[in-house]
């Protein structure tokens, strides 16, 4: 893969933001973001534990969707405090996928404020993620199409990111925004998946306190180095084709691949991956 740096300030206007990442849709990393929040100082695995210790949460791992499955379930349900007792305490892949704060831990929305860079965020689903330092999330780009900023606390983070242009080299899945779940983005086989070569994108490693800008449709790696979580503030699609391509993903896209994944199981999965396969070979062969 080809990696270049992605832009990184320290702080940024409104009006630069707009004209030189918002519109042209590019991403950004703000180093010590969160500086300006009460979070900063506060938001850290203990004080999570200390808030949310007894709530039951749904916990993830790296393995693979189950194909004989219609949906994504989690491997296990645990006391939030237990979750991170196993995190902090040794090397681990679990996560926690899509916590909304406004429902489960509201008294945190006091602790940061929306970014005043002129985007209109969704604010129904602040929303935290968790994991272990050997949790990673699959590369994907978001069935809703949204921009979002990405704030991490917590020990370092690594993100990769491709823009729509790179899907041919990804081997993307028809009818999903994953690209086939066995490719390692940390050790890439290029004798298997030779096109991986030719995708061009950003690496990216975060600290505590850095916001990512992420636009929408943006594929994404994410792997946690160290225990830690990440707040992500959504954005609507800000443009009439994107949300049309939106409601496309999300009520027609999604709906027929559960339906396949329903009636055929691991055939549909199977059938899907060798598709992807065969269409970034024809990529590659043009690009030779």
């Amino acid at each position: 893969m080809i990696l270049e740096t992605v832009d990184t300030l320290q702080e940024i206007s409104k009006t630069d933001f707009q004209n030189k990442y918002f519109k042209p849709q590019k991403p950004l990393l703000i180093k010590g973001f969160a500086k300006q929040w009460t979070a900063y100082d506060k938001w850290n695995l203990d004080y999570i534990r200390e808030k949310a210790g007894d709530q039951i949460v749904p916990i993830y791992d790296n393995r693979p969707a189950d194909a004989a499955k219609s949906s994504d379930d989690p491997v296990m349900k645990m006391k939030m405090k237990d979750y991170i007792d196993v995190i902090k305490s040794k090397p681990s892949d679990l996560r926690i996928f899509f916590y909304i704060i406004t429902d489960r831990l509201p008294e945190l929305l006091k602790d940061f404020t929306y970014p005043d860079l002129g985007i209109k965020f969704f604010k129904r689903l602040p929303t935290l993620f968790f994991g272990g330092s050997e949790a990673h999330v699959l590369m994907h780009y978001d069935v809703d199409l949204g921009d979002f900023m990405h704030i991490h606390f917590g020990g370092k983070k690594r993100i990769l990111l491709f823009d729509q242009k790179q899907n041919e080299f990804l081997y993307k899945v028809p009818l999903s925004v994953h690209t086939i779940e066995e490719i390692d983005y940390e050790n890439p086989d290029y004798e298997k998946y030779p096109a991986l070569k030719y995708a061009k994108g950003h690496e990216i490693y975060m600290d505590h306190g850095d916001a990512l800008f992420i636009p929408g449709a943006v594929w994404h790696f994410n792997r946690y180095l160290e225990p830690g979580f990440s707040l992500s503030l959504r954005a609507l699609p800000n443009r009439p084709s994107k949300f049309v391509s939106m409601l496309y993903h999300v009520f027609v896209m999604r709906f027929t691949d559960k339906l396949m994944r329903k009636i055929f199981k691991a055939k549909w999965i199977k059938y899907k991956e060798d598709l992807a396969y065969k269409n970034s070979h024809k990529a590659l062969q043009k690009k030779l």
